[in-house]
Formats: structure tokens, C-alpha cells, sequence
């Protein structure tokens, strides 16, 4: 229903600049959301600054060697500590349309908690009966909640384990929002709630793993 009201907003907005450039913004975003969301692959993590395989021995918080590793040791200290990584994420199209937006604000929560957030702004086109479309997205954020925080801390060692690639790891789960957006005649109409879909994220995921 939210979708329907979404379209008929956007259809109005459309027939009042009468343009058909703007027409098809609104048809190519709204087959960007009957598309299908993968997360294919993770790589490039880095947690204070320290590729995160060698974290690869870790087993709990305590594993944390933070004489060997000043610079995690200073983010603590200074409550900031970046966790910065890539997700390669596949969109297929299963309709027989284009789908097309210029840009998307996303969310990803590890167990309903939102540890990254913030917004994509580039031509995303994924063409209808082809190979899945990938789409690099970079993440960042300051971990230092989740490590501090009892209730997070044990799910985010899980997903430090998992990014490192180590086979006996525990797969931590990634919910991932996305909201499409259009630019119409300066004003910006957003997608109707969000797409949402989840993955695991395991050891097999992360390229570059050793």
C-alpha cells in the first residue's frame, strides 16, 4: 500500500513538470524495488586501522593483544575506534524492465543494532536479464560501542571472527536496509519505508582471507 501512495505522489509530481526525463526516473525506481539483494562478498576490514586477519587467533575480548597493537589500544582510549570495510553487494533484476536510481541511504544492523549507516550516491543501472548487477558499497564506523557495550560485545567478536576468515568461525548476521531516492526538480522523494533482506556473513565471504 505505502509503495502504491509512493508511486501516485511521484506520478503527480511527474505530470506537473511534465517532463518525460522525470517519468522515467519514477518507472526506473520503481522496478529498482521489486529487485533481488545479495551480499556476495566482504573484504578490505580493517579495525583501527589494522587489517583485521590478523585477528585471525582471537577468541574473545580479552584476545585482544593491545601492546601489540597500539593503535587499537589509543582508539579505546580516545573512544574511537573505525571499523572500515567493503560489502560487494549483487542486485538482480527479475523483471523485464530497467531498474535505476542515483542514490540510496542504507543500514546495516548486526543484531538489531545499526552499526552502519549513510548514503550512495551514484547511477546504480541493473539491466533486466543479466548477471546479477555488483555494487561496492564502503562502510565505516566507530566500534567502539560495540566493544564496550556487554550486550554487543560478544556478537561483534563473532563478526570479527567471521571477517577475518577464519573456517570455524561463528557466521555473524547482517540486516541491510536500503531506501531509494529521486531528485525531482530539486526535491527529494524517498522509497516508502525500506528494502530489507538479510545475509550471513561467513568465512567463505571474505575474499582476500588467508
Amino acid at each position: 500500500m505505502k509503495k502504491n501512495i509512493w508511486i501516485v505522489v511521484i506520478m503527480i509530481i511527474a505530470g506537473a513538470l511534465s517532463s518525460c526525463g522525470v517519468g522515467r526516473q519514477v518507472a526506473d525506481a520503481k522496478t529498482f524495488g521489486d529487485c533481488k539483494y545479495d551480499i556476495a562478498s566482504v573484504d578490505s576490514v580493517y579495525l583501527a586501522g589494522i587489517d583485521i586477519r590478523e585477528f585471525k587467533n582471537l577468541r574473545s575480548f580479552s584476545d585482544f593483544d593491545l601492546a601489540k597493537y597500539p593503535g587499537l589500544a589509543m582508539g579505546l582510549l580516545r573512544k574511537n575506534v573505525p571499523l572500515d570495510l567493503r560489502v560487494n553487494i549483487d542486485i538482480t533484476n527479475p523483471t523485464k524492465k530497467r531498474a535505476a536510481i542515483n542514490q540510496l541511504e542504507y543500514k546495516v544492523l548486526l543484531t538489531n543494532n545499526e552499526i552502519f549507516s549513510g548514503f550512495l550516491s551514484q547511477l546504480i543501472e541493473v539491466l533486466p536479464g543479466t548477471s546479477p548487477t555488483r555494487v561496492p558499497v564502503r562502510l565505516n564506523t566507530n566500534a567502539y560501542q560495540l566493544l564496550s557495550n556487554d550486550k554487543t560485545r560478544d556478537e561483534f567478536v563473532n563478526m570479527v571472527l567471521a571477517l577475518t576468515g577464519r573456517s570455524d568461525a561463528k557466521p555473524a548476521k547482517f540486516m541491510v536496509k536500503i531506501k531509494p531516492t529521486l531528485d525531482l526538480a530539486g526535491k527529494q522523494v524517498n522509497y516508502p519505508g525500506y528494502i530489507t533482506f538479510e545475509k550471513e556473513i561467513t568465512s567463505k565471504m571474505v575474499t582476500g582471507s588467508r
